[in-house]
């Protein structure tokens, strides 16, 4: 494992968690919030790590908070404000409710990227496009605000504006061999589920 210099990572946990019907950046998974979660797992391989969410929300779990600059509008606009933080060319967006993501596929998708002439390396799954378990070159930021200023706010709809490079899942299948790298967390029954596979690992 290798630390990217390079590269700044940001975890988006702006949401409103509706469904949850409670913050699920703070539920634990092994007695550790989400959000503390995730920030721990990208770390060791970024130069920086930042939380996107409204105002100062978890800077009391010792996060250093980017607060977002469109709370309420949805992840692209949590990425618009991480691609305005950042002061490196390659940024790692990941949102806080991705149990499943594992160190070993994010320096396979950050090394993918640093070899890549794309704004934007963007995994595929079945459902289509994961685009918070995704790198973004910060200069893509413009083009992706326009879009936002047009009204846009799907994210996948946004990536039309930018020369984004698709990673397929056969590139990337033989890092998560039961399709659970990007299972995320909406309701309390995804909740339980994680919960009751994460403890048949322990």
């Amino acid at each position: 494992m290798r630390c990217y210099s390079n590269v700044a990572a940001f975890v988006l946990a702006g949401g409103a968690s509706r469904r949850m019907g409670q913050d699920k950046a703070l539920l634990e998974l092994s007695g550790v919030p989400m959000v503390v979660r995730m920030a721990r797992l990208v770390e060791p391989l970024v130069t920086s790590v930042a939380v996107v969410a409204p105002g100062e929300r978890y800077a009391s779990l010792g996060l250093c908070m980017v607060a977002d600059l469109w709370p309420g509008a949805g992840p692209l606009g949590g990425i618009l404000t991480a691609l305005g933080a950042s002061t490196v060319e390659w940024n790692l967006i990941v949102g806080c409710d991705l149990p499943f993501l594992t160190r070993e596929w994010i320096e396979w998708i950050v090394s993918r990227a640093l070899n890549s002439s794309a704004q934007a390396v963007v995994p595929e799954s079945q459902r289509g496009i994961e685009p918070l378990s995704a790198m973004y070159r910060k200069n893509c930021a413009p083009a992706l605000a326009a879009a936002f200023g047009r009204g846009v706010r799907r994210v996948s709809e946004a990536l039309g504006e930018v020369v984004f490079d698709p990673v397929t899942g056969e590139e990337w299948h033989a890092l998560d061999s039961v399709a659970a790298l990007f299972q995320n967390v909406n309701t309390p029954d995804d909740f339980a589920e994680v919960q009751r596979r994460i403890a048949m690992t322990l």
